[in-house]
């Protein structure tokens, strides 16, 4: 068991060419390991960035731990010795014409070690922007933990974080990634506020990694990549474009926070 861990989350601004932008994630990737990072978090939609119901996807997805983008994957957190948290790839459903909007969580060998298929379908409408996920994906229902060194992480994706009682089932976990893709519209008025108040509600480190800047087909994401620590404090932030943050994450933090102000033991509900 590790005292403390040093995470990074990756900011892309993904294209449509698929190869390219697992050429660029590598690339960051590897410079995250060079800065010492032991935890690697790719944004949502890393793979291929698109609009509601792109067919493109079919192209691309891929059966769960099988495929060329999984073996690349494998391969590149195998070489930089890291664990990597791809967030996110298709991955095929067993039923009907959808699949999964997944993210996949390789260990420094390469393995695929747990994955987690996003719960919530972003959906939203206004006089200029219209989303609709559930035109091309499959809602996933399984909430996911895992531990390495000691540190368990919690699973979430981008429109999760609008929905707390998925973080509190989580609760005592000490942090909670999340892979995202926020549209600017939405993420200037909500994405830093929410951020901190999971972090804050369940006492843990959250690691958000995210699209930031005008796509070639004319999506605009909000970017700001953070990590959050257990008292609400912003540890690190790329506002736009391209880059890698870091952070160090301490057992001692979480532990005398939670001692200080020991709120998940106070929950009633």
């Amino acid at each position: 068991m590790k005292n403390s861990l040093t995470v990074a989350a990756i900011q892309m601004v993904s294209v449509l060419d698929w190869q390219k932008n697992l050429d660029t994630a590598q690339n960051l990737i590897q410079q995250a390991a060079e800065k010492g990072a032991e935890l690697v978090v790719l944004p949502e939609f890393f793979i291929r960035i698109a609009n509601t119901q792109d067919t493109e996807f079919a192209n691309i997805t891929e059966t769960l731990g099988i495929g060329k983008i999984q073996s690349q994957l494998a391969l590149i957190a195998k070489t930089n010795h890291i664990y990597l948290v791809a967030g996110t790839i298709p991955i095929k459903c067993p039923t009907g014409g959808k699949c999964y909007n997944t993210t996949l969580v390789y260990n420094p060998d390469g393995l695929l070690i747990c994955h987690y298929h996003k719960i919530h379908l972003f959906k939203f409408q206004d006089h200029k922007y219209h989303f609709d996920e559930s035109l091309t994906f499959q809602s996933g229902s399984d909430v996911v933990t895992f531990t390495i060194n000691g540190f368990c992480f919690g699973l979430t994706i981008c429109y999760d974080l609008r929905f707390p009682e998925l973080f509190r089932r989580m609760a005592g976990v000490d942090a909670i990634i999340l892979p995202a893709a926020f549209v600017h519209h939405t993420g200037q008025a909500h994405w830093e506020i929410l951020l901190r108040a999971r972090a804050i509600e369940n006492q843990c480190y959250v690691i958000a990694s995210g699209q930031g800047g005008m796509h070639e087909n004319g999506r605009h994401t909000f970017g700001h990549s953070m990590i959050v620590d257990p008292w609400g404090t912003i540890k690190a932030v790329l506002a736009d474009g391209e880059g890698v943050i870091l952070s160090k994450m301490e057992k001692r933090e979480i532990e005398q926070i939670r001692k200080r102000l020991p709120a998940l033991e106070h929950r009633s509900l």
